[in-house]
């Protein structure tokens, strides 16, 4: 594992800060399934966090929190095994979707966006959870 960090203090390879992340914060992950239910409940909070943030009219937390979650789906999309086959194909464009739904959110202060994709990553959660057992 390379452990380059840029003058900041963040990792040099993006592919590795989920992982950091938990690790900085003392989480114990007892599995690699664990953590991707973790980073999908993270995009649930965050989403939430922003959704009340434009209600709120607070454009600083609202770019904040909504970019909290893009970040963890960029991670998720990073993460994922291209060669797997179909699945992974089809979770890129999904996820990739969601960033758009966000990123527009964060334009037109569009909570039914931000809506949008919390309610795909709660049947991405579910989903995770059935197959995997990690609940």
């Amino acid at each position: 594992m390379n452990d380059e960090k840029n003058e900041k203090g963040f990792d040099m390879y993006p592919g590795m800060a989920a992982h950091n992340i938990y690790t900085e914060n003392n989480v114990g992950i007892e599995s690699p399934e664990k953590l991707i239910e973790m980073l999908y409940e993270g995009v649930l909070r965050f989403n939430a966090q922003a959704k009340k943030a434009i209600k709120d009219g607070d454009i600083e937390k609202k770019f904040y929190w909504a970019n909290r979650s893009i970040s963890i789906i960029v991670e998720l999309i990073e993460v994922l095994d291209m060669e797997a086959g179909d699945i992974s194909k089809y979770l890129a464009g999904l996820y990739n979707y969601q960033i758009k739904l966000l990123s527009e959110a964060l334009v037109e202060n569009d909570t039914a966006k931000i809506d949008e994709c919390t309610n795909v990553f709660k049947g991405l959660l579910e989903a995770w959870r059935e197959t995997t057992d990690v609940a």
